[in-house]
């Protein structure tokens, strides 16, 4: 009896072996699930603030990656109607819509998701080649701004929200309206008065005149003040000096403008941009105080005008 219970306990138990060879080659040829991971898109504003003191270094927008342009960029034919009415002088139109503009490869610039007429990065493509081969890098830190990104500057300047040069507090330190908005405006603009709503105007490479004095900021900056006119671009505010220096904002060596293009909106500017049109945000009553147009919108270089 005991020897057909050990038999059987042989076949029956050899018939019921897992094959854990086998189980494993099924087990490895189940693929693995892919997981795609969706790339950031950046915020619809991201531009940065227009001088260095008054940046948000934590606060990086980001990284997008954009697709080189493999084809020439379409520059429109008709550059210049649409673009002297007030609204566009002013820069109350979204860039990201124009037909005019085009958005920057990425690997150009300091943020994401910037924007220049096409004519003007045609051209800043060019300059940029030319300065690469000499060793200088050229990229944008601030290309166009609408006047709602500049509404947005201005009003965390002018609230307090955003201290100025030296960690100064205008809503505590300065109570008079005019000299609170002339002190933003030593080197920001008053939102509609700006030349970046042009989108002919960039920032280079730092936003400190320090940083052009010395190493690699003063060969980019020596470099520019001899070559960057054979490409149409143009130092807008120089330094104030001699016996009738300009008025308006501080030196800036980083601001570059697309002569070819601001010069004509910048002629109509002339004719129908008035102080009284500055309004929408706050401090805009100060605008016929100051003479916001002759003083600051003209007050720029000599060889811009």
């Amino acid at each position: 009896m005991h020897k057909f219970f050990f038999l059987a306990l042989l076949v029956f138990g050899g018939s019921c072996q897992i094959n854990t060879e086998s189980t494993a080659t099924q087990v490895s040829k189940i693929p693995k699930p892919v997981i795609t991971a969706k790339v950031p898109v950046p915020v619809k504003d991201s531009l940065p603030l227009d001088d260095t003191a008054f940046s948000e270094p934590n606060i990086q927008p980001p990284k997008a990656t954009i697709t080189p342009q493999k084809k020439p960029i379409q520059v429109p034919k008709k550059k210049f109607p649409g673009i002297l009415d007030i609204k566009y002088i002013t820069g109350k139109f979204d860039q990201r819509k124009h037909p005019d503009f085009v958005r920057l490869d990425d690997r150009y610039c300091a943020y994401p998701d910037m924007y220049l007429r096409k004519e003007v990065y045609a051209a800043f493509l060019k300059m940029r080649k030319a300065a690469q081969k000499e060793g200088i890098k050229l990229k944008i830190r601030s290309a166009t701004r609408n006047f709602f990104t500049q509404k947005r500057i201005w009003e965390n300047k002018w609230t307090g929200k955003k201290t100025i040069a030296g960690g100064e507090n205008l809503a505590k330190t300065t109570k008079n309206h005019v000299l609170r908005a002339k002190k933003i405006l030593r080197y920001s603009s008053m939102p509609g008065s700006s030349r970046h709503h042009w989108g002919t105007d960039i920032d280079l490479n730092d936003l400190a005149n320090s940083y052009f004095e010395k190493g690699k900021g003063y060969k980019m900056y020596q470099w520019m003040l001899k070559n960057a006119k054979n490409y149409g671009f143009y130092l807008v505010y120089t330094e104030k000096k001699g016996p009738n220096p300009r008025t308006g904002y501080n030196e800036e060596r980083w601001h570059w403008t697309y002569l070819p293009t601001s010069k004509k909106i910048l002629a109509q500017a002339k004719k129908i941009l008035k102080d009284e049109d500055f309004k929408g945000f706050h401090g805009a009553e100060t605008a016929k105080k100051i003479h916001i147009v002759k003083n600051y919108v003209l007050g720029i270089n000599p060889d811009c005008l």
